[in-house]
């Protein structure tokens, strides 16, 4: 066919590697293919010589001889006569090499060997099991190998044979216009094996769904969505592809006292009028068991106070949190009428001073008057 040099053809140095023969005669390929060029008449001539420089560059053997030879190396009766490759020319040229990688194709498929699934298991567990740590046992579902056929899917005795569809590839490929689309073979699905006798318990799929038991060890200080892998407890792989992991997601139960915040724990503490009003002490929760807290004289509801270190140690801490504790100041129900008097004694001598004993009130009301009067 094409006289030039096969070098110039592709725009490359004779010392071009594979990969830049490659690109050099894709790049070519996409710009002179005719069903790209329906109005060019000549770019089918600088298609087929791209391609025929390509075909022999990218072969070892034959760019050795057209390095040497020329092209005298391919012409009939030339140095020992005929092709010395008995090429399969232009017609028997693979375009899956080149434009395999567009599709996510190229040699090979899916009957290769293929990692198991990983699956992921919800744990629920207290917020005291949670800061101690734990060790609980979990059941779950998954496909495990066939114990009758150990994955292969055939009924023992007999063997899978190779698919006679796909070649035992697994892909079958599907000419569309200038591109080849690879695609699951029809008849074995992409295993690349047909079986005539199917395993009985798995109907030929080489894998069973089981349920197995598992001891989770739940390390002290874990917090929401945190995760512990169990490596190789997923499902188990395809084709003799290795075993996915099993991921334990943690998720803390509502607490009927405390609610976490990282390592912090806050909680709410109701007190009395006549304790927020005098002061007094006040006895708390904590994981740990009791404490004790002194309330000063005129606290305000909503006051915090903070224990250091009663909260809850994290996986990646190296100290503990702190416990909050929130008082709220509760409004007392169901006065008696001698309770009721009391307070409206009280009421009655407060409001003879009231911006001294109620400070906040007064300040609030000055900002209303200040608002409304502008």
């Amino acid at each position: 066919m094409s006289k030039k040099d096969y070098y110039e053809v592709l725009g490359v140095n004779r010392d071009a590697s594979d990969e830049e023969l490659k690109k050099a005669y894709r790049k070519l390929a996409m710009k002179y293919h005719p069903d790209r060029n329906p109005d060019n008449p000549n770019a089918e001539e600088h298609f087929k010589e791209a391609k025929e420089a390509y075909e022999t560059l990218s072969d070892s053997q034959k760019r050795a001889a057209y390095d040497q030879y020329g092209h005298a190396a391919f012409e009939a009766g030339g140095m020992g006569g005929g092709n010395p490759f008995g090429g399969a020319g232009a017609q028997g040229f693979d375009f899956s090499d080149i434009f395999g990688d567009i599709f996510g194709g190229g040699r090979g498929g899916r009957n290769s060997a293929q990692r198991g699934s990983d699956l992921r298991y919800n744990l629920e567990i207290t917020l005291e099991q949670a800061a101690r740590g734990t060790e609980t046992e979990i059941r779950i579902p998954t496909m495990a190998e066939c114990e009758t056929c150990h994955g292969s899917g055939a009924k023992p005795g007999t063997s899978p044979t190779t698919c006679t569809t796909c070649a035992g590839h697994g892909q079958v490929r599907m000419q569309q216009g200038f591109f080849s689309v690879q695609q699951a073979c029809p008849r074995c699905h992409g295993s690349g094996k047909s079986i005539s006798s199917p395993c009985k318990p798995c109907n030929g799929a080489g894998r069973i769904k089981k349920h197995k038991t598992l001891s989770v060890k739940i390390p002290a200080g874990v917090d929401n969505d945190d995760r512990i892998r169990l490596s190789g407890e997923g499902e188990h792989g395809i084709n003799g592809g290795p075993t996915g992991d099993l991921y334990v997601v943690i998720h803390l139960k509502q607490h009927a006292v405390f609610q976490r915040d990282h390592n912090d724990l806050h909680c709410e503490m109701p007190i009395s009028f006549t304790t927020a009003a005098l002061g007094g002490e006040i006895e708390i929760p904590t994981l740990d068991g009791k404490a004790h807290i002194k309330i000063p004289a005129e606290s305000q509801s909503g006051k915090v106070f903070r224990l250091r270190g009663k909260g809850i140690k994290g996986v990646r801490s190296s100290s503990h949190g702190d416990l909050h504790c929130h008082v709220i100041v509760e409004t007392p129900v169901n006065l008696t009428e001698r309770q009721k008097e009391l307070l409206r004694e009280f009421e009655s001598i407060n409001a003879k001073d009231s911006d001294r004993h109620n400070p906040r009130a007064k300040s609030w009301m000055d900002k209303v008057k200040s608002f409304f009067a502008e």
